[in-house]
Formats: C-alpha cells, sequence, structure tokens
C-alpha cells in the first residue's frame, strides 16, 4: 500500500490511538506511518473479541456445572488459547487440555496452580473459582 492510501477512516477498537503500518513512500522506500484504523479491521476486530466472550461464557457455564475446570474460563477470559496458555505455563498442549477436565483440575499440586495463575496473570485462589 502506499503512503498516502493508509487507512484514516478510525476505529473505536484503537480507542483514539493510532498504530504504525508500513507502506511504500513516494521514493520506494518502506516507511512506517501513523494510522487510525478503517471499518473493516474493526468489524473483523469486533467479531473475533464478541467469539472470544462467547467461549468464555460456554467454558464458565461448564465450569459452574461441574462438568469443566475453573482453568479453560479463565485461558478464554485472559484472550489465550490453549497453545498459548500451554506455552507460557510451560507444559504440553495435552495436559492444558487434560485439566480442562474438573476431577484432573481438583488434584493439581498448589506449584503447577500458580504456574497457571502466573500465565493467565491472577492468583491461585482466583483460578480455583469462577466469578
Amino acid at each position: 500500500m502506499r503512503e498516502r492510501e493508509v487507512p484514516q477512516e478510525g476505529n473505536s477498537s484503537h480507542t483514539g490511538h493510532r498504530k504504525a503500518l508500513y507502506a511504500v513512500a513516494e521514493d520506494g522506500k518502506l516507511r512506517l506511518v501513523p494510522s487510525r484504523g478503517w471499518e473493516v479491521e474493526e468489524i473483523v476486530t469486533r467479531q473475533a473479541v464478541e467469539e472470544i466472550e462467547q467461549r468464555a461464557r460456554e467454558a464458565r457455564g461448564r465450569a459452574l456445572a461441574g462438568s469443566a475446570s475453573p482453568l479453560e474460563y479463565h485461558m478464554h477470559r485472559a484472550r489465550m488459547d490453549v497453545d498459548l496458555l500451554a506455552q507460557a505455563a510451560g507444559l504440553w498442549r495435552w495436559r492444558v487440555r487434560r485439566h480442562f477436565r474438573a476431577d484432573v483440575f481438583a488434584r493439581l499440586p498448589r506449584a503447577l496452580l500458580q504456574r497457571y495463575a502466573d500465565a493467565l496473570g491472577i492468583t491461585v485462589e482466583a483460578l480455583s473459582r469462577v466469578e
């Protein structure tokens, strides 16, 4: 995209901030150009956030019903997926998925709960309950 074509429509998800985009300048070199965003980007961002929030609501329902652990809910609430949580906690993906089971989660040692809590930016106590 050329420097003069960088969208400046505005995007409410930027909350008044700008983001930097690379664009081709008149001399043919890439330059960082500030952008206020554009409508398409805002629509796609909003849809992605709504999907994540829906997954969190569903995981919360399962956790409250006792068919899943609070870990899955907190993962979605933190806008993470299994891969990202596994990487942040330093665990294999299959272990994270296994810990979504309420019975398995209930037996996890405090040290492992602390790893999850640190990765999610919450306390162990908050991790163990669903609000």
